[in-house]
Protein backbone atom coordinates (compact mmCIF):
# COMPACT_ATOMS: atom_id res chain seq x y z
CA UNK A 1 0.00 0.00 0.00
CA UNK A 2 2.80 2.17 0.82
CA UNK A 3 4.03 1.40 -2.51
CA UNK A 4 1.58 2.41 -4.16
CA UNK A 5 0.91 5.40 -2.64
CA UNK A 6 4.54 6.88 -3.19
CA UNK A 7 3.67 5.56 -6.83
CA UNK A 8 1.46 8.58 -6.91
CA UNK A 9 3.67 11.15 -5.55
CA UNK A 10 1.99 11.30 -2.48
CA UNK A 11 3.26 11.23 0.86
CA UNK A 12 2.43 7.93 3.19
CA UNK A 13 0.68 9.41 6.82
CA UNK A 14 0.05 6.97 9.90
CA UNK A 15 -1.34 8.20 13.17
CA UNK A 16 -0.52 6.85 16.76
CA UNK A 17 -0.46 8.43 20.09
CA UNK A 18 1.82 9.55 22.89
CA UNK A 19 -0.81 7.46 25.55
CA UNK A 20 -1.63 3.76 26.32
CA UNK A 21 -4.15 3.66 23.59
CA UNK A 22 -5.08 6.30 20.63
CA UNK A 23 -8.43 8.45 20.85
CA UNK A 24 -10.19 5.83 19.09
CA UNK A 25 -8.88 2.97 21.74
CA UNK A 26 -6.20 1.51 19.50
CA UNK A 27 -2.78 0.94 20.75
CA UNK A 28 -0.62 3.64 21.22
CA UNK A 29 2.89 4.36 21.40
CA UNK A 30 3.75 5.10 24.65
CA UNK A 31 6.49 3.55 26.29
CA UNK A 32 6.91 1.53 22.74
CA UNK A 33 8.51 4.94 21.38
CA UNK A 34 11.34 3.19 19.88
CA UNK A 35 9.87 -0.16 18.27
CA UNK A 36 7.02 1.77 17.02
CA UNK A 37 9.63 4.19 14.72
CA UNK A 38 11.71 1.42 13.60
CA UNK A 39 8.80 -0.43 12.24
CA UNK A 40 7.37 2.64 10.75
CA UNK A 41 10.28 3.37 9.28
CA UNK A 42 10.94 0.08 7.74
CA UNK A 43 6.82 0.36 6.24
CA UNK A 44 8.80 3.91 4.70
CA UNK A 45 6.32 6.21 6.08
CA UNK A 46 6.47 10.04 5.75
CA UNK A 47 4.55 11.25 8.45
CA UNK A 48 3.45 10.87 11.63
CA UNK A 49 0.47 12.42 13.27
CA UNK A 50 1.19 11.78 17.09
CA UNK A 51 -2.18 12.30 18.86
CA UNK A 52 -2.07 12.85 23.17
CA UNK A 53 -4.98 10.85 24.36
CA UNK A 54 -4.86 8.26 27.29
CA UNK A 55 -1.41 8.97 28.70
CA UNK A 56 0.36 8.20 32.33
CA UNK A 57 -0.82 12.28 33.18
CA UNK A 58 3.26 13.71 32.60
CA UNK A 59 3.43 16.09 30.27
CA UNK A 60 3.25 16.21 26.64
CA UNK A 61 6.97 18.41 27.12
CA UNK A 62 7.69 14.65 28.54
CA UNK A 63 6.44 12.01 26.11
CA UNK A 64 7.13 13.81 22.85
CA UNK A 65 10.61 13.92 22.49
CA UNK A 66 10.93 10.61 23.03
CA UNK A 67 9.36 10.22 19.93
CA UNK A 68 11.21 12.30 18.19
CA UNK A 69 14.28 11.10 19.38
CA UNK A 70 13.37 7.73 18.49
CA UNK A 71 12.21 8.42 14.81
CA UNK A 72 15.50 9.97 14.24
CA UNK A 73 17.52 7.08 15.44
CA UNK A 74 15.48 5.20 12.53
CA UNK A 75 17.61 7.65 9.90
CA UNK A 76 14.49 8.05 7.92
CA UNK A 77 13.09 11.42 7.35
CA UNK A 78 9.35 11.75 8.96
CA UNK A 79 7.65 14.99 9.47
CA UNK A 80 7.05 14.76 13.55
CA UNK A 81 3.36 16.10 13.59
CA UNK A 82 2.61 16.91 17.06
CA UNK A 83 -0.81 16.96 18.41
CA UNK A 84 -1.44 18.11 22.24
CA UNK A 85 -4.01 20.28 21.08
CA UNK A 86 -2.34 23.51 22.12
CA UNK A 87 -2.98 22.54 25.78
CA UNK A 88 0.53 23.29 27.19
CA UNK A 89 1.45 26.32 24.66
CA UNK A 90 3.59 23.69 22.35
CA UNK A 91 4.76 26.74 20.07
CA UNK A 92 7.11 28.07 23.14
CA UNK A 93 8.95 24.63 23.27
CA UNK A 94 7.66 22.31 20.35
CA UNK A 95 10.00 24.20 17.73
CA UNK A 96 12.96 21.57 19.33
CA UNK A 97 10.88 18.77 19.14
CA UNK A 98 9.15 18.43 16.03
CA UNK A 99 7.72 20.03 12.57
CA UNK A 100 4.64 21.26 13.75
CA UNK A 101 2.35 21.20 16.54
CA UNK A 102 -1.35 21.56 16.96
CA UNK A 103 -1.99 25.26 18.40
CA UNK A 104 -5.80 24.71 19.13
CA UNK A 105 -8.53 21.70 19.57
CA UNK A 106 -10.36 20.12 17.09
CA UNK A 107 -11.75 21.98 13.41
CA UNK A 108 -15.34 21.43 12.69
CA UNK A 109 -16.29 22.52 9.47
CA UNK A 110 -18.58 25.43 10.15
CA UNK A 111 -17.15 29.69 10.15
CA UNK A 112 -17.23 29.90 13.58
CA UNK A 113 -15.16 27.19 14.36
CA UNK A 114 -12.38 27.67 11.38
CA UNK A 115 -12.33 31.86 12.27
CA UNK A 116 -12.07 31.08 16.31
CA UNK A 117 -8.82 28.32 15.24
CA UNK A 118 -7.23 31.41 12.75
CA UNK A 119 -7.85 33.62 16.17
CA UNK A 120 -5.74 31.18 18.29
CA UNK A 121 -3.15 30.25 15.79
CA UNK A 122 -2.62 33.89 15.20
CA UNK A 123 -0.99 34.50 18.72
CA UNK A 124 1.56 32.27 18.23
CA UNK A 125 3.00 33.13 14.93
CA UNK A 126 6.62 34.11 16.20
CA UNK A 127 7.69 30.62 16.91
CA UNK A 128 7.30 29.72 13.60
CA UNK A 129 9.02 29.41 10.82
CA UNK A 130 11.19 26.58 8.57
CA UNK A 131 11.20 23.33 9.46
CA UNK A 132 8.71 24.17 12.66
CA UNK A 133 5.21 25.32 11.91
CA UNK A 134 1.73 26.23 13.94
CA UNK A 135 -1.00 23.75 13.25
CA UNK A 136 -4.95 25.05 13.53
CA UNK A 137 -5.92 21.54 11.90
CA UNK A 138 -6.43 20.47 8.90
CA UNK A 139 -8.59 22.18 6.36
CA UNK A 140 -12.53 21.83 5.79
CA UNK A 141 -12.97 22.96 2.07
CA UNK A 142 -14.94 20.29 0.22
CA UNK A 143 -16.54 18.79 3.49
CA UNK A 144 -19.93 21.02 2.50
CA UNK A 145 -20.48 22.70 6.00
CA UNK A 146 -19.51 26.09 4.83
CA UNK A 147 -19.84 28.31 1.40
CA UNK A 148 -17.56 28.79 -1.44
CA UNK A 149 -16.94 32.13 0.01
CA UNK A 150 -16.14 30.68 3.78
CA UNK A 151 -14.22 27.83 2.60
CA UNK A 152 -12.17 30.30 0.19
CA UNK A 153 -10.94 32.64 3.16
CA UNK A 154 -10.66 29.19 5.32
CA UNK A 155 -7.78 28.34 2.40
CA UNK A 156 -6.68 31.80 2.58
CA UNK A 157 -5.99 32.38 5.90
CA UNK A 158 -4.59 28.81 6.44
CA UNK A 159 -1.59 29.73 3.51
CA UNK A 160 -1.01 33.42 5.23
CA UNK A 161 -0.24 31.37 8.06
CA UNK A 162 1.92 29.02 6.74
CA UNK A 163 -0.24 26.19 8.24
CA UNK A 164 -0.02 22.78 6.86
CA UNK A 165 -2.33 22.21 4.07
CA UNK A 166 -4.20 18.85 5.02
CA UNK A 167 -6.67 18.42 2.47
CA UNK A 168 -9.87 16.83 5.24
CA UNK A 169 -12.27 16.02 2.64
CA UNK A 170 -12.94 13.00 0.21
CA UNK A 171 -10.90 13.94 -2.93
CA UNK A 172 -12.58 11.61 -5.06
CA UNK A 173 -15.90 13.31 -5.30
CA UNK A 174 -14.48 16.65 -4.71
CA UNK A 175 -16.74 19.37 -6.69
CA UNK A 176 -14.82 21.72 -9.09
CA UNK A 177 -15.43 25.06 -7.13
CA UNK A 178 -13.74 23.19 -3.82
CA UNK A 179 -11.36 21.87 -6.15
CA UNK A 180 -10.38 25.16 -7.65
CA UNK A 181 -9.89 26.32 -3.90
CA UNK A 182 -7.59 24.06 -3.24
CA UNK A 183 -5.57 24.03 -6.54
CA UNK A 184 -4.65 27.84 -7.10
CA UNK A 185 -0.78 27.42 -7.93
CA UNK A 186 -0.40 31.68 -7.16
CA UNK A 187 -2.02 30.91 -3.13
CA UNK A 188 0.31 28.05 -2.37
CA UNK A 189 3.02 29.87 -3.83
CA UNK A 190 2.67 32.17 -0.54
CA UNK A 191 2.74 29.04 1.55
CA UNK A 192 5.41 27.21 -0.37
CA UNK A 193 7.44 30.84 0.54
CA UNK A 194 11.07 29.89 0.88
CA UNK A 195 11.14 32.59 3.85
CA UNK A 196 8.55 30.93 6.07
CA UNK A 197 7.45 34.20 7.80
CA UNK A 198 3.75 33.25 9.51
CA UNK A 199 1.04 36.11 8.86
CA UNK A 200 -0.62 37.69 10.89
CA UNK A 201 -3.37 39.97 11.07
CA UNK A 202 -2.43 43.63 10.67
CA UNK A 203 -5.28 45.65 11.52
CA UNK A 204 -8.70 45.24 12.31
CA UNK A 205 -11.98 47.74 12.34
CA UNK A 206 -15.25 47.57 14.83
CA UNK A 207 -18.92 47.94 13.71
CA UNK A 208 -18.54 51.26 14.26
CA UNK A 209 -15.43 51.77 11.52
CA UNK A 210 -13.44 52.30 14.37
CA UNK A 211 -9.32 50.83 14.33
CA UNK A 212 -9.14 48.43 16.79
CA UNK A 213 -5.25 48.04 17.26
CA UNK A 214 -2.53 47.87 14.34
CA UNK A 215 0.98 46.20 14.82
CA UNK A 216 3.89 48.15 13.23
CA UNK A 217 6.45 46.23 10.84
CA UNK A 218 9.28 44.53 12.39
CA UNK A 219 11.89 42.38 10.98
CA UNK A 220 12.64 38.63 11.50
CA UNK A 221 10.00 36.12 13.06
CA UNK A 222 9.10 39.49 15.24
CA UNK A 223 8.39 40.80 11.81
CA UNK A 224 4.68 41.96 12.97
CA UNK A 225 4.64 42.95 17.11
CA UNK A 226 1.70 43.07 20.12
CA UNK A 227 -1.85 41.60 19.45
CA UNK A 228 -4.67 42.57 17.09
CA UNK A 229 -8.21 42.15 18.21
CA UNK A 230 -10.71 40.59 15.86
CA UNK A 231 -12.59 42.74 14.40
CA UNK A 232 -15.63 43.25 11.83
CA UNK A 233 -12.99 44.08 8.75
CA UNK A 234 -9.56 42.91 9.28
CA UNK A 235 -6.04 43.15 7.19
CA UNK A 236 -3.40 39.92 7.43
CA UNK A 237 -0.35 39.89 5.89
CA UNK A 238 2.97 38.19 5.37
CA UNK A 239 6.50 39.45 3.72
CA UNK A 240 7.37 36.92 0.75
CA UNK A 241 10.94 36.71 0.02
CA UNK A 242 10.59 38.31 -3.73
CA UNK A 243 9.91 41.72 -1.95
CA UNK A 244 5.80 41.58 -1.95
CA UNK A 245 3.94 41.71 1.09
CA UNK A 246 0.87 39.00 0.32
CA UNK A 247 -2.54 40.77 2.25
CA UNK A 248 -6.02 38.94 3.00
CA UNK A 249 -8.67 42.02 3.03
CA UNK A 250 -11.48 40.19 5.08
CA UNK A 251 -15.36 41.09 5.93
CA UNK A 252 -15.23 38.80 8.80
CA UNK A 253 -18.58 39.69 10.25
CA UNK A 254 -19.31 42.95 8.92
CA UNK A 255 -23.54 42.50 7.99
CA UNK A 256 -24.10 43.06 4.07
CA UNK A 257 -21.17 43.85 1.72
CA UNK A 258 -18.55 46.23 3.41
CA UNK A 259 -15.44 48.30 1.79
CA UNK A 260 -11.92 47.40 3.52
CA UNK A 261 -8.77 49.03 3.22
CA UNK A 262 -5.25 48.28 3.52
CA UNK A 263 -2.69 51.00 4.04
CA UNK A 264 0.74 50.31 2.82
CA UNK A 265 1.77 51.87 5.82
CA UNK A 266 0.07 48.68 8.00
CA UNK A 267 1.73 46.18 5.91
CA UNK A 268 5.50 47.55 5.93
CA UNK A 269 5.28 48.72 2.08
CA UNK A 270 7.27 52.17 2.24
CA UNK A 271 7.17 52.79 -1.10
CA UNK A 272 3.98 55.31 -2.25
CA UNK A 273 2.89 53.62 -5.25
CA UNK A 274 2.49 49.49 -5.47
CA UNK A 275 1.23 46.95 -8.31
CA UNK A 276 -1.38 44.54 -6.60
CA UNK A 277 -2.01 41.28 -7.72
CA UNK A 278 -5.43 39.38 -7.42
CA UNK A 279 -4.02 36.16 -6.34
CA UNK A 280 -7.36 34.29 -6.56
CA UNK A 281 -8.69 35.72 -10.09
CA UNK A 282 -4.53 35.61 -11.41
CA UNK A 283 -4.89 39.39 -12.63
CA UNK A 284 -2.87 41.77 -12.27
CA UNK A 285 -5.21 45.06 -11.00
CA UNK A 286 -2.86 47.91 -11.40
CA UNK A 287 -0.54 50.20 -9.67
CA UNK A 288 -2.11 52.07 -6.43
CA UNK A 289 -0.60 54.74 -4.29
CA UNK A 290 -0.64 54.55 -0.34
CA UNK A 291 -3.36 51.88 0.05
CA UNK A 292 -5.80 49.42 -1.68
CA UNK A 293 -9.84 49.27 -1.38
CA UNK A 294 -11.99 46.40 -1.84
CA UNK A 295 -15.83 45.99 -1.50
CA UNK A 296 -16.50 42.16 -0.05
CA UNK A 297 -19.54 40.43 0.60
CA UNK A 298 -19.49 39.06 4.46
CA UNK A 299 -17.71 36.23 5.27
CA UNK A 300 -15.11 36.79 2.44
CA UNK A 301 -12.01 37.88 1.19
CA UNK A 302 -9.61 39.74 -0.91
CA UNK A 303 -5.61 37.85 -1.44
CA UNK A 304 -3.71 39.89 -2.91
CA UNK A 305 0.14 40.61 -3.36
CA UNK A 306 1.78 44.23 -3.23
CA UNK A 307 4.86 44.69 -4.93
CA UNK A 308 6.11 48.37 -4.23
CA UNK A 309 7.29 50.40 -7.41
CA UNK A 310 9.11 53.70 -8.34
Amino acid sequence: MVSYVHSKGLKFGLYSDAGYKTCAERPGSLGFEKIDAATYASWQVDYLKYDNCNNDNSAPEVRYPVMRDALNATGRSIFFSMCEWGVDNPATWAPEVGNSWRTTGDISDNWASMIQRADWNNEWAQYAGPGGWNDPDMLEVGNGGMSVAEYTTHFSLWVLMKSPLLIGCDIRNLASDYYNILANPEVIAVSQDPMGVQGQRVASWNLTGHLNTERRPKQGKEYFSGPVNPGFEEVWAVPLSTGEVAVILLNRAMPGNSTVTVQWSQIGVTSGYAKVRDLWAQTTLGTFNQSFSVTLAPHSVSFITVTPTQ
